[in-house]
């Protein structure tokens, strides 16, 4: 999983966020990997929340497939008071600095649904830990995982229904995660070897001047190309990417049919010579 060679070419889509079930996605880290290479996927970064659990299995997947994997991360950031998503790409997923962040991070995961069920439990939903992590197979724990166990509990219908009554922010059983900055995001990705870009910007409703001081804080990329971007949307990020010399990307944010239906590998891709761009800025 080592910085790939120069000019090497790319065979089919590029598609660099997808997730795994190391953190909240339905399928493991090598059926993702078929799964792209069946829908046509030449280049396929896996980012999965705040983890890098899945990237043994992912690279042993690509190499028989015939994929070029992007080893990557999706760390939960804040920026100023609003929380994004930024992406590493090209991270070296061994890195003692990651490593350590990422077990620091599964601590305090834990603490905090802790504090969920408590919460659930002073509404008369009684759940256990050990139920949540049932359903994150003792990777990456979150509020999806809380929300599925609702969900077999029957205290709700679908995940939709518990994060609209219970676990979305500001509902009764929300509980703030760690708090990383932005910019620290960004040192960590770099230290690790690899290149920062902001994920879904129209999801986040992120604005010129947010990415202006994403820029200044030492992001590279831009996710231009989401799926849950229409085309005026896609359009107005392509100029602001071009306007402060962040590079596109496309990722289509594939989580699996069960928890994001709409979200289908290879749906959206990018040039091979702007991938190039975001490779030549790794550190």
């Amino acid at each position: 999983m080592g910085k790939p060679a120069a000019g090497q070419g790319v065979n089919g889509k590029i598609d660099l966020h997808s997730h795994s079930k190391a953190s909240d996605g339905q399928y493991p880290a090598a059926e993702v990997a078929e799964r792209a290479s069946a829908a046509g996927v030449g280049v396929w970064a896996l980012c999965d929340h705040d983890t890098v659990a899945g990237m043994d299995d992912a690279a042993a997947a690509a190499s028989r497939l015939g994929l070029r994997l992007v080893p990557g991360i999706e760390l939960s950031a804040f920026l100023e008071r609003r929380e994004i998503h930024l992406l590493g790409h090209f991270v070296d997923p061994a890195h003692p600095r990651l490593r350590a962040f990422e077990d620091f991070l599964a601590l305090r995961r834990r603490e905090r649904m802790q504090r969920i069920v408590e919460k659930l439990g002073a509404l008369g939903l009684r759940l256990r830990v050990e139920d949540i992590e049932k359903w994150s197979g003792g990777k990456t724990i979150g509020r999806p995982h809380v929300a599925r166990a609702l969900v077999e509990q029957g205290a709700v219908a679908t995940v939709k229904e518990a994060f609209d009554a219970y676990l979305g922010e500001g509902k009764p059983a929300y509980v703030q995660r760690y708090r990383l900055e932005a910019d620290e995001a960004v040192r960590l990705v770099r230290a690790a070897g690899g290149t920062t870009t902001v994920a879904h910007p129209g999801v986040s409703k992120l604005e010129r001047w947010d990415l202006e001081r994403l820029r200044q804080a030492g992001v590279e990329g831009l996710e231009v190309y989401h799926v849950d971007h229409n085309p005026s949307v896609r359009e107005k990020y392509l100029r602001i990417a071009e306007a402060l010399d962040l590079v596109p990307t496309a990722g289509s944010d594939f989580h699996g049919e069960a928890v994001a239906p709409d979200r289908h590998l290879g749906d959206v891709s990018m040039p091979e010579h702007e991938l190039a761009r975001l490779e030549a800025r790794r550190p």
